[in-house]
């Protein structure tokens, strides 16, 4: 294994991250104040205890529990000055952990409860989003953000928020999404969305093969024309080797361990090939897959294996509050425990910003001028 990386060199690598949910980022300090403020009863009232609920809620093992934490952040998310400051230090702690690029998601259609309608929403968080890069320029802190509206997959509003994503696509919105529960709700409920989309030449991901496995990567790729997976774990279990899926097999070392002659021997499944040779981008999320069971450990965790096969994967933080982490913390988890060096990082950085809901030559401008001069110093 490579010599492990310093901290310092780590937090300050330019990152990407392309998958992040604002209502999963938020300060304690802020949850604990706007609660307050709006009347609210959480199940902690002093910051450290409320950062440690949450973490060990979504540790826990109950999906009940884990959603649980979601109700709290959301329901301080309800007014105009409550979603903008939200999204104000969203972008100052991303920057601040050496983010240069991020695109960050949420669902409009959660924030409607005291009477804010969905463009009224956006506009609040584009808001608070402005006021964050200007206070991160004023640290010294240079960062670019976008928003991707996200539509619930288990409620019927998916076109509507497409076009909601397009009405503000000039206004700082660079994609769409779809999320919650895989199981029982597949993306072709919301076909009409996905056909839309694609007829206004508009971005979007979906999230898939986090916790329902292949043939929710399947119908995301192929009936809906995702662009890219969201986390995508799942993938692995279209990876053998003599017949026997990867996870499965006896004495498993660590995937940074595998020799060249035991990569060879992975054969991939149709969907596997068809997502590695199209180059489509797995937003992996490792700190948030071992919360929900998706792997069982860092070293473990398909992200490295897959890496290694060359598929196009990005490292991302998910949902920083509940998990505790941050993108600088998600790269210390896999250089300690996965055995990941630079050109590991540097590999998801650029795969990420390669991946960006952005035009081109923006795209371009970040790789060659932000991130291969640090990586390649």
């Amino acid at each position: 294994m490579p010599e492990p990386l310093s901290s310092e060199t780590i937090r300050s690598a330019p990152k990407v991250v392309l998958h992040d949910h604002l209502d999963g980022g938020l300060r304690p300090l802020t949850v604990l104040e706007l609660s307050r403020e709006a009347g609210h009863e959480l199940p902690a009232d002093d910051v450290e205890t409320l950062a440690t609920w949450f973490r060990d809620s979504a540790d826990s093992g109950s999906l009940e529990r884990y959603l649980e934490t979601f109700d709290h952040t959301v329901a301080v998310m309800q007014t105009r000055d409550g979603l903008a400051r939200v999204a104000r230090e969203c972008v100052e702690d991303l920057a601040a952990d050496g983010v240069v690029y991020a695109e960050v998601r949420y669902a409009p259609e959660q924030h409607l409860e005291q009477g804010l309608g969905l463009d009224e929403v956006v506009e609040a968080v584009e808001a608070g989003f402005r006021e964050g890069v200007e206070a991160a320029a004023a640290q010294g802190h240079t960062i670019r953000v976008s928003a991707l509206l996200t539509a619930m997959r288990h409620a019927a509003r998916s076109r509507e928020i497409a076009e909601l994503a397009v009405r503000h696509r000039d206004a700082g919105v660079s994609g769409f999404d779809i999320a919650g529960a895989e199981a029982g709700f597949p993306p072709t409920r919301h076909l009409d969305a996905f056909e839309y989309l694609r007829r206004e030449n508009f971005h979007f991901t979906i999230h898939a093969g986090e916790a329902f496995g292949l043939k929710s990567i399947w119908e995301a790729i192929q009936w809906c024309g995702a662009e890219r997976l969201g986390h995508g774990v799942r993938l692995v279990d279209d990876l053998t080797v003599g017949g026997v899926p990867v996870a499965e097999l006896d004495d498993q070392v660590p995937y940074a361990e595998w020799s060249p002659e035991q990569l060879s021997a992975v054969r991939l499944g149709g969907l596997a090939a068809y997502v590695r040779d199209r180059r489509i981008p797995l937003e992996m999320c490792p700190s948030s897959n071992l919360q929900t069971g998706a792997s069982p450990t860092i070293a473990a965790h398909p992200i490295t294996l897959l890496d290694r096969l060359r598929f196009r994967v990005t490292l991302n933080t998910d949902n920083r509050l509940m998990s505790g982490t941050s993108m600088s913390r998600e790269m210390e988890l896999l250089v300690a425990e996965a055995g990941w060096g630079l050109p590991q990082l540097r590999r998801v950085t650029v795969n990420a910003m390669k991946s960006a809901f952005l035009p081109f030559d923006e795209r371009l401008e970040i790789i060659e001028g932000v991130i291969k001069p640090f990586y390649d110093d």
